[in-house]
């Protein structure tokens, strides 16, 4: 997901931070490293290898998501370094229901976001009581039947919320206000909410569509911006692989033109040497 547009791009140097799992290097990580044609990887993880990459690796752009500790590393070499223009992780969902959804759908959902990490954020948006009251006890149970229900516990306690609303503006109004990385869609309706939503890093419509598939299978980019950064940024693309420069040329007759203008500025900002630049270009010969 991190590589893909950079090479799309035309990056020529792409460095992979891959930490070791109980003293071994995730297999199914280097084989898709292979399949991309990196070759520069270092057994690295944390706060640590973005520490690395800035500064001993030299790079000049790292992406790509991580928990509280490299997202918060991340922050402190911007500036020395590129990064994507978002905070990428941890991970949210949030869910809008309604009496027609599935409660099944909803639990399994949260619970799928809760167990990545301990700082995850999950929450449920709904118009319906009933709902709640029984995905109160629906999670409870399912919270016990998987591996990581733990993570997924605490992650629940610390950053679960269950939004009650009365009517649909309530429902965009905190939508949008939240601007969580993850969306679940899985009303009875949703066009009517759809458009009216400005913040999200990725919205998942329908019943069909759960936030799960996303991570792997779908096809969009799953590297989105999280902490309500979705408000400004979106999600990984190649444009975070590109720069832009500006290139001006005038023409004799074009300095003359404009250079009337902005040596009156420059004059009025009382910068001499920036209006003694534009009329050496303008003086008559």
């Amino acid at each position: 997901m991190n590589a893909i547009p950079a090479k799309i791009a035309g990056v020529k140097r792409i460095v992979l931070a891959n930490p070791k799992n109980n003293g071994k290097l995730n297999p199914a990580v280097l084989y898709a490293a292979k399949k991309l044609g990196i070759n520069e990887i270092y057994s690295m993880g944390g706060a640590q290898a973005i520490g690395s990459l800035a500064y001993i690796q030299k790079v000049n752009k790292i992406v790509g998501p991580g928990n509280i500790f490299v997202a918060g590393a991340k922050r402190q070499v911007f500036g020395d370094v590129g990064i994507e223009g978002m905070i990428a992780g941890p991970s949210e969902i949030t869910i809008l229901a309604d009496s027609k959804t599935n409660l099944n759908e909803v639990t399994t959902s949260m619970i799928g976001q809760a167990e990545h990490d301990s700082n995850s954020q999950c929450i449920l948006i709904t118009k319906d009581l009933n709902l709640i009251k029984k995905f109160k006890k629906d999670l409870e149970l399912k919270l016990k039947q998987i591996p990581r229900q733990s993570i997924a516990t605490k992650s629940i306690k610390s950053n679960g919320l269950i939004l009650k609303v009365y009517n649909d503006r309530q429902i965009i109004d905190a939508i949008n206000e939240i601007a969580p990385e993850h969306l679940e869609i899985n009303v009875g309706n949703y066009k009517k909410y759809k458009d009216k939503i400005v913040n999200a890093g990725s919205i998942c419509i329908g019943k069909y569509s759960p936030m799960a598939l996303s991570d792997y299978a779908v096809g969009t980019n799953h590297v989105l911006p999280t902490n309500a950064s979705a408000k400004f940024s979106s999600g990984l693309s190649l444009s975070e692989f590109y720069k832009k420069i500006s290139l001006i040329t005038l023409s004799k007759k074009g300095v003359e033109k404009i250079g009337e203008y902005a040596t009156h500025l420059a004059e009025y900002e009382e910068l001499k040497g920036h209006a003694l630049s534009i009329k050496s270009r303008i003086n008559k010969e």
